[in-house]
């Protein structure tokens, strides 16, 4: 049971909805913690093929809690043991490394640490009401949880630098112009768009698509030979998977492969 999320199924994709819209879904450590305890369950859940990152309430996330922050100044912190920045520098990894697609779904805000969840997904599909600010430089900090790693990589260089530098808000619009969301639907066909998307890559060679992930996340790493070498590595595991062989013989009996995710 969680108190700060709802988890539902849709088949094969399961989404874990952010439920805090009394603070925007802000991420104290409460909410962190159960946010890291539901990802791994769903990176253990063979059954779960892709998944959907929300937030209910109008908003994605509000990223820190500073409220929680000044409770902590006073001598009020709910979790005098644990260090709220290492948990959610790992929740951010966490995302980044799922072993199946993860689609951030954004109806609302996505501010500070929050960004940083969403950007650490593979899509981010928006309502037309979304709003997105990297907010630390407006209180004179520089982005932190995997922020400036993510944002190039995601939007290039320089609209990363422009969008961190500016502490500007950006819309739906303008982050669908700078690449920051894959699509931007009404407010009202976000969810069917959103499970639509995430239905079709439930619907694929799962061993396959994480193999790709787990190469196109760390390309940038190593040299064309050695990206080489990894590919070969991992085409030996895909060999092995029953929808590689549904997926040949698919190719020769020309029709459309079925895949199992196995």
């Amino acid at each position: 049971m969680y108190q700060y999320l709802e988890i539902e199924r849709h088949g094969a994709v399961g989404v874990i909805a952010m439920n805090r819209p009394e603070a925007r879904n802000a991420l104290a450590m409460g909410i962190t913690i159960e946010l890291r305890r539901a990802l791994r369950e769903a990176a253990a859940d063979t059954t779960m093929r892709a998944l959907i990152l929300t937030g209910r309430g109008g908003a994605f996330s509000a990223g820190a809690d500073v409220k929680e922050w000044a409770d902590k100044s006073k001598g009020d912190n709910p979790w005098p043991d644990m260090n709220w920045v290492e948990e959610s520098l790992k929740l951010v990894q966490q995302v980044h490394d799922m072993p199946k697609p993860v689609v951030a779904m954004i109806d609302g805000a996505a501010v500070g640490a929050g960004l940083d969840m969403a950007l650490a997904c593979d899509f981010r599909y928006a309502s037309e009401r979304s709003k997105f600010i990297c907010s630390y430089t407006n209180v004179g900090y520089n982005p932190d949880c995997g922020g400036t790693w993510l944002m190039p990589r995601v939007m290039g260089l320089e609209a990363a630098k422009r969008f961190a530098f500016t502490g500007d808000l950006w819309t739906a619009d303008i982050a669908l112009q700078n690449r920051l969301v894959s699509h931007v639907s009404p407010g009202d066909k976000l969810w069917d768009d959103t499970l639509a998307f995430a239905q079709k890559l439930a619907s694929g060679p799962t061993v396959a698509i994480a193999q790709a992930k787990r190469l196109l996340n760390s390309a940038h790493t190593r040299s064309l030979s050695d990206q080489q070498l990894e590919e070969v590595a991992a085409g030996k595991v895909c060999a092995q998977t029953k929808d590689h062989e549904e997926g040949l013989a698919a190719a020769n009996e020309r029709r459309a492969p079925r895949f199992i995710g196995a």
